[in-house]
């Protein structure tokens, strides 16, 4: 069985991402995405945008400010609300979320719980420190999770902003904006994709839960009265799942879908899901999907004083939209990917990352059979030069060519070329498959077409 720990070494070992600050032993929540980490995260963060924003006329794109007013988050809630609640432990000085104490103990959803119950759950059942064991636990108390920012030269002058906890509220509070200079109807929807901060207490799994994360958030606004929500609720939930199933390549039943209830719910939804996907440490929130009624531009009409109504071209009907909100972590999309990817082939001893091709950092990977010989390899640097123009190709000439395709295998890359001695006398090359090991010899000017047929 899989292990976070698998994950997470093999992520270090080949350049997925490290841990943040690691020279200077760690940040604490913080994680660096490597060379191949950046390629995999910005092939997820491309498929979405063009899945999501350019392959549909009723959806446009956004890039909203990382710093905002603090207005901005007092008229949403944030401010005053947005917490989650901890304990602290007196012997080690150790503080963890108090939900994630009792759901790792008692294996119990306890989201929407007050403080004082969710004290009570712990006190009753005797739950001990994860740290070191201690039973000298505070009360919960509410830890406010923005990032205050002040902006300005002296400190006293400064005015505070905050740091996004979310990029939803860049897209209404640019609402009007969007309206007066695009030619949008209702319904349509706006999205947005970058990062966001939450100064949170994490359970140390990985890049699952940090507290700088990046975001694809999308706002789908329409017209309550004309639209069923319940259908574009279902639609934007297949949407979701295809995505995942379809074009992340991951495996199904790997896949679930759990509705928030009353408690759990946030009191302005009519109706919120989480797509969870079977982490190693779980069932977990991999997407969500929530229909926030028109909660969040009203508070913001509250707080400005701004209209940020729309008015329907045919009816001249006024009124303020509702939304439905996909919105998924894209760092929790990498870990998915990873998770799903790594397969340990005890038979050949070697570990595989089955990426799908259009994840895989590497399409191919060029060896020379040999680098002390400067016909193969002037041979290989043509084949090389020649793939790299189609498909992102590796040029890999250390060690034995068994070290090579073990390597390959680890960082996902599907195909393996391999320039030989026969190579300088019938133009052919070795290709070896990644998920198979099967190799086939293929003609050097049918390489291009050998390889995007198999991608089909």
């Amino acid at each position: 069985m899989t292990t976070l720990a698998d994950i997470t070494s093999l992520a270090k070992r080949r350049g997925f991402f490290y841990a943040g600050s690691d020279i200077y032993g760690g940040l604490a929540n913080t994680w660096d995405y490597g060379p191949l980490g950046a390629s995999l995260k910005k092939k997820i963060k491309d498929l979405w945008w063009d899945r999501f924003i350019e392959r549909r006329d009723d959806m446009v794109g956004l890039d909203s400010s990382v710093i905002s007013s603090s207005k901005v988050w007092e008229a949403s809630g944030h401010v005053a609300s947005f917490a989650d609640a901890m304990v602290d432990c007196k012997t080690c000085h150790g503080r963890t979320r108090a939900d994630h104490l009792i759901e790792d103990k008692l294996d119990i959803k306890v989201e929407g719980k007050s403080l004082t119950e969710l004290t009570a759950i712990i006190k009753d059942n005797k739950i001990k420190c994860p740290t070191c064991g201690g039973t000298d636990l505070t009360d919960a108390r509410s830890f406010n999770l923005l990032f205050p920012v002040h902006l300005g030269i002296l400190a006293e002058t400064a005015d505070l902003a905050y740091l996004r906890g979310e990029t939803a509220q860049g897209i209404f509070i640019n609402f009007k904006n969007i309206l007066d200079s695009s030619r949008v109807k209702l319904p349509f929807g706006v999205g947005q994709m970058g990062k966001s901060f939450r100064n949170e207490i994490t359970k140390g799994q990985s890049i699952f839960r940090t507290v700088e994360f990046e975001q694809g958030e999308i706002e789908y606004f329409f017209n309550p009265k004309t639209e069923n929500w319940e259908k574009l609720f279902d639609q934007w939930l297949n949407a979701i799942k295809g995505f995942v199933i379809h074009t992340l390549g991951i495996n199904e039943e790997n896949l679930r879908v759990r509705e928030h209830d009353d408690q759990e719910r946030s009191f302005y939804s009519k109706k919120t899901v989480d797509l969870e996907y079977n982490y190693p440490f779980g069932f977990k929130e991999l997407w969500g999907l929530a229909y926030r009624t028109d909660y969040d531009l009203n508070q913001h009409i509250k707080h400005s004083g701004k209209d940020l109504s729309y008015t329907d071209p045919y009816t001249l009907e006024k009124f303020v939209p509702h939304v439905i909100e996909p919105a998924v972590g894209i760092d929790r999309l990498v870990l998915m990917v990873l998770c799903d990817a790594y397969w340990v082939d005890e038979a050949n001893h070697r570990t595989v990352l089955k990426l799908s091709p259009t994840l895989a950092p590497y399409t191919a990977a060029v060896f020379p059979l040999v680098k002390n010989n400067d016909s193969i390899v002037t041979r290989a640097r043509a084949v090389f030069d020649d793939l790299n123009k189609t498909f992102r190709t590796a040029w890999d000439e250390r060690g034995n060519i068994g070290k090579r395709y073990l390597y390959q295998d680890e960082i996902g890359t599907p195909f393996c070329v391999t320039i030989d001695h026969d190579t300088l006398v019938d133009s052919m090359v070795t290709v070896r498959d990644r998920d198979t090991m099967q190799q086939e010899r293929v003609a050097i000017d049918k390489l291009n077409e050998y390889i995007s047929a198999k991608l089909k």
